[in-house]
């Protein structure tokens, strides 16, 4: 008999299938359908630190009374947050699989409280989207690490749910860092966030955005960084994300060593039931291959097992080219 169950995190998933953080899972009736559909978790939309502070300036747009600030600035904050407890609570009502709520954040002090509102809403983890673009010159590159640290440190101390911490690849030792994030505490990471992908209108010579959905070409990235850390950096759960488009891209992270996998663009495309469709894929191969469960086959390919691990080293295409005509 065929098991699908994986470990994620400290949570048990009925399967390794994540529906991650989007506009997809901001609604609790729909939520229920990736339940139905058999998703193993779900990751909730993720409210952003830069949401709350905006909101927070449109109602000081007219309003002329400086000692009325902090109260304005507050009560924003406080109706964001408490939208999104709701959103929790009402999701854990309706689903039976773990909701991981998401904050996306470049500060900690001012996301401590909410970690600690998150957990007595019920959420089964908390997903800790941590993304900046540094472009200063003179900025140092540690503090990058010290900014995830710091966060992680902070909000670790104020729950006891897992803390998955999820990472952008354009940082110049992914190893070090999830090395670093394990000994801090995290429970595990996801690789990667997906970015605003900037276009500019040669029309309008105007700066505009680019394509959202993720493409089938991003999983390598994902597979090779999915490999070397799984294999260097054993103890932590990782879930891979961007470019996980059907099955059998599932399954290429599961062999590089993925305990569980997010998918965002290919629900966007083709629905909830793209979900069924995997799930019934994975079993009819892993039928086929003789694996009764996924703990047999993750990581069968991951840096550490293969004959030769610089093949997830090679940036370069010289041997490509070299034995073409």
């Amino acid at each position: 008999m065929i098991d699908l169950k994986t470990k994620y995190a400290g949570l048990t998933l009925r399967n390794p299938i994540i529906v991650g953080s989007s506009g997809l899972t901001i609604n609790p009736e729909r939520n229920k359908e990736y339940d139905k559909a058999g998703a193993g978790a779900i990751v909730l939309k993720s409210l952003f630190e830069e949401q709350i502070e905006m909101h927070g300036d449109q109602l000081m747009q007219n309003e002329y009374y400086p000692e009325a600030e902090d109260y304005i600035r507050a009560y924003a904050r406080t109706h964001q947050v408490n939208n999104y407890l709701e959103i929790i609570q009402k999701t854990k009502e309706l689903c039976s699989i773990p909701v991981i709520a998401s904050i996306n954040c470049y500060k900690a002090d001012s996301w401590i409280d909410f970690a600690k509102q998150i957990e007595l809403a019920g959420a089964d983890a908390l997903e800790l989207n941590v993304f900046f673009l540094e472009t200063e010159l003179t900025h140092n590159c540690e503090d990058i690490y010290n900014t995830y640290i710091r966060i992680l440190r902070q909000v670790k101390e104020a729950v006891s749910i897992p803390i998955i911490i999820k990472i952008g690849k354009f940082i110049g030792n992914i190893p070090a860092l999830v090395n670093i994030l394990k000994a801090n505490g995290a429970d595990g990471v996801v690789m990667f966030n997906r970015f605003y992908q900037p276009d500019i209108d040669i029309n309008s010579m105007q700066l505009v955005s680019g394509q959202v959905f993720s493409h089938h070409s991003d999983l390598s990235d994902t597979i090779r960084w999915t490999a070397v850390v799984a294999g260097k950096v054993p103890g932590i759960s990782i879930a891979s994300s961007t470019g996980v488009h059907d099955w059998e891209d599932v399954i290429k992270c599961i062999l590089a060593g993925a305990s569980a996998v997010q998918m965002c663009s290919a629900i966007y495309t083709h629905g909830a039931e793209i979900i069924s469709q995997v799930l019934t894929c994975m079993e009819e191969w892993m039928h086929q291959s003789n694996f009764e469960s996924i703990d047999e086959f993750r990581g069968k390919l991951s840096y550490a097992n293969i004959a030769n691990p610089a093949m997830y080293e090679r940036v370069q295409f010289m041997k490509y080219f070299a034995n073409r005509d």
